[in-house]
């Protein structure tokens, strides 16, 4: 787009100055600095994955609206309280076009913004309610006096079976086809009659979210087409390496290198790996010992996560040589991986200080076979993911919550039940990184052994 700052007030703001939803219609005319293109796009990528995480632990809808709430305070603040608005329109087309390269990343992305939407609409006043219904050309009417005199006494008791307050003769209720409203349906909280639901305006937001979704979903294949044939190419020295770079972002703190436990001993390894390793690493750890040789996107994945444990580069040459001269022989690794590794360490090439790879950069590679890399409560089949939480020490009860977050798609939240139930401990924060995750297993059983001694 082109970036012109508009002179005209931003639509998402009512004449009397209070604030409401955009409904990002169409790409704002603003100037943005390189700097906040990002920025922006990574305070509300921290909304989006806190909803995500929200739904897969199963809030119930007040928590949703209380989580929601805050972790928009806490995100999409501004220091110029008149920018917020322009934050919150630019931060949602920055992303657009980060999750419409994929329909993997299209489906998350109009998942997390319609709920987004949703819990923000609630949170609005009734005559945002309206406004934002006309902008968004629903067709329906609000019910005639007389019609609703007519049916007051079916309408309360609806009302009072969900717990509502009493209909007055003042209350506003729209008639709408009932298939419009399917989850008002479906858990009995609309009245229906001759095909029609009766819903009050506190319910109108089960049938504006699915007009919000409709839009989204078309301006998502959109944005992609133009994307591909257009924006892709134009942009490849300044937005698309950002652009690409945004789905797999982790947006935690930094592990390149673990401060607080020091250098982990290369007589240590083993044992450290049963404790603390999470099962992607664990995985790639075991094969490496059964096979003596991984792929280089598993060299890489173990590789990175090691260093940012502790080993240092003297031991990892060792450790990694050890291994692979069993296979190809100690001349072969000096000649074809030894740089490699010296290249993660930042000694060779750009000498570049390569950081671990987060949950979501493992999760969205694409193993093939014969490798051993990527999130395994996402690549591995069910029946290998039951037999290797097993392994880890999974009981029953929970090996089957953690299946059906995996199955659920729910990867990180599987992980994180999976610390949960080895460590016997709650980590409310989420596994988001595998050094994350060593590190407060670590900590765990710091704590544990201090207790005993």
């Amino acid at each position: 787009m082109e970036v012109v700052r508009s002179q005209k007030k931003p639509s998402s703001a009512s004449a009397d100055g209070v604030s409401t939803i955009p409904l990002y219609r169409s790409a704002p005319t603003l100037e943005v600095r390189l700097e906040d293109f990002e920025r922006f796009a990574v305070d509300r990528l921290l909304v989006l994955r806190g909803i995500s995480d929200g739904l897969a632990r199963g809030k119930k809808p007040d928590e949703m609206e209380k989580l929601v709430s805050d972790l928009w305070k806490a995100n999409m603040r501004h220091p110029n309280t008149s920018e917020i608005i322009d934050k919150d329109i630019i931060s949602h087309f920055v992303l657009r076009l980060v999750y419409c390269r994929t329909e993997e990343l299209r489906k998350w992305f109009l998942s997390m913004e319609s709920t987004l939407f949703r819990y923000r609409f609630r949170l609005e006043t009734s005559d945002v309610h309206r406004a934002l219904m006309t902008e968004l050309g629903i067709p329906y009417k609000s019910v005639t006096n007389a019609e609703f005199e007519g049916l007051k006494e079916k309408l309360s008791q609806v009302a009072r079976s969900i717990g509502q307050q009493l209909p007055t003769s003042d209350t506003v209720y729209y008639k709408v086809p009932w298939e419009e409203v399917s989850e008002l349906v479906g858990s009995r909280r609309v009245f229906i009659k001759k095909g029609y639901a009766y819903v009050a305006l506190n319910q109108v937001v089960s049938f504006v979210i699915p007009h919000f979704r409709s839009h989204l979903s078309k301006a998502l294949v959109l944005t992609n087409r133009k994307w591909t044939s257009m924006i892709r190419e134009q942009e490849k020295d300044r937005l698309t390496p950002i652009v690409e770079a945004l789905s797999t972002s982790y947006l935690g703190p930094d592990y390149t290198q673990d401060k607080e436990f020091g250098e982990i001993s290369l007589k240590d390894i083993d044992q450290v790996a049963r404790s603390s390793f999470p099962l992607c690493m664990r995985h790639l750890f075991d094969s490496l010992r059964d096979d003596h040789h991984l792929k280089h996107g598993g060299r890489m994945q173990l590789g990175l996560f090691l260093k940012g444990v502790g080993l240092k580069l003297d031991d990892a040459l060792a450790f990694w040589k050890a291994e692979f001269s069993q296979k190809v022989g100690a001349e072969r690794f000096d000649k074809e991986y030894a740089y490699g590794i010296r290249h993660n360490f930042g000694k060779e090439g750009k000498r570049t200080d390569y950081t671990p790879f987060s949950c979501q950069k493992i999760i969205l590679s694409t193993p093939g076979v014969g490798d051993h890399h990527g999130c395994p409560y996402r690549h591995f089949s069910e029946e290998n993911l039951r037999a290797a939480l097993g392994k880890m020490g999974v009981s029953s009860r929970e090996l089957e919550q953690v299946v059906d977050k995996a199955k659920g798609r729910h990867y990180q939240l599987a992980c994180t039940l999976t610390f949960e139930a080895i460590h016997g401990a709650s980590c409310d924060t989420g596994i988001n990184h595998p050094n994350q995750y060593f590190k407060a297993s670590q900590n765990i059983l710091k704590e544990k052994k201090q207790s005993t001694t």
